[in-house]
This record gives structure tokens, sequence and C-alpha cells, in this order.
């Protein structure tokens, strides 16, 4: 029996950033391992981005 994976704040955003870049559909018909590695990088980048500035916000509202 397969263990069920605990979704990650990257599993999250991952999914969050294919679907604003119109990716899911490809996703679904061919999986993770479909995509170009122009299209992973980007995904990639974008979560490090996002990671960031969620990063920055909580730092943020910590000083104050």
């Amino acid at each position: 029996m397969k263990k069920k994976k605990i979704e990650t704040i990257e599993d999250k955003l991952k999914y969050e950033i294919a679907e604003e870049l119109g990716l899911m559909e490809k996703i679904n018909e061919v999986g993770w391992a479909g995509l170009t590695a122009k299209e992973s990088g980007r995904i990639g980048g974008l979560i490090t981005v996002k990671k960031r500035e969620m990063k920055s916000k909580d730092n943020l509202n910590k000083e104050n």
C-alpha cells in the first residue's frame, strides 16, 4: 500500500504556479515529467520568488 504524501508549501505553490502559467492541462495529460526544462525551470523560479516574498512578509510581521 502506498503512503499518502503530506502536501508541503512547495507542492501547493507548484500547482498554483502551474495553473497560473496555463500548464495544468498538459500536466494532467502527460504528468510533471512531460514538461520541458524551460517550463519546469519557470515553475521552480517562481516558487523561489514566492517563498522569498512569504519569508519577507513574515519577517515584517515579526518586527511590528
